[in-house]
């Protein structure tokens, strides 16, 4: 059980390390585009005010969502050896966590974004995990 929950550390740092420097990186190569969207989306919500939400900006979201729950999964997984009870408790720790930063922003951008992001946490972290064959 100790592994299961070193996985899972491991896999929620991964995650928000993955999250956060991604967003960095694509800010940094895309100073036009990704960068002042997302300087925007951080004024509006600082700000309380509306936010005109880009599909493109968004999908591109949810398919990063996709890839870093998969990756930090699988290295939960690496970390556990054991693959069942990690990824759903990793994907049930995702999800609780993400129901609490979308709900913070949940007037800034489309109620299908919100939930399409929390819809994928646990089917992607489940799906990560068997990237990884364990013994």
């Amino acid at each position: 059980m100790g592994r299961i929950i070193l996985g899972v550390i491991v896999g929620f740092i991964a995650w928000s390390i993955i999250w956060v420097g991604g967003n960095e990186v694509l800010a940094s190569l895309s100073p036009d585009w990704y960068g002042a969207y997302k300087l925007q989306f951080e004024k509006a919500a600082f700000n309380k005010t509306p936010f005109e939400s880009d599909s493109s900006f968004l999908i591109l979201n949810l398919v990063r969502s996709m890839v870093t729950t998969l990756l930090s999964a699988y290295l939960a997984v690496f970390v556990a050896n054991e693959s069942r009870r990690t990824t759903l408790i990793l994907g049930v720790l995702l999800l609780a966590v993400g129901i609490y930063f979308e709900s913070t922003y949940w007037d800034q951008l489309p109620v299908w974004y919100h939930l399409t992001f929390l819809a994928l946490l646990i089917p992607m972290s489940i799906a990560g995990g068997m990237l990884k064959k364990t013994a």
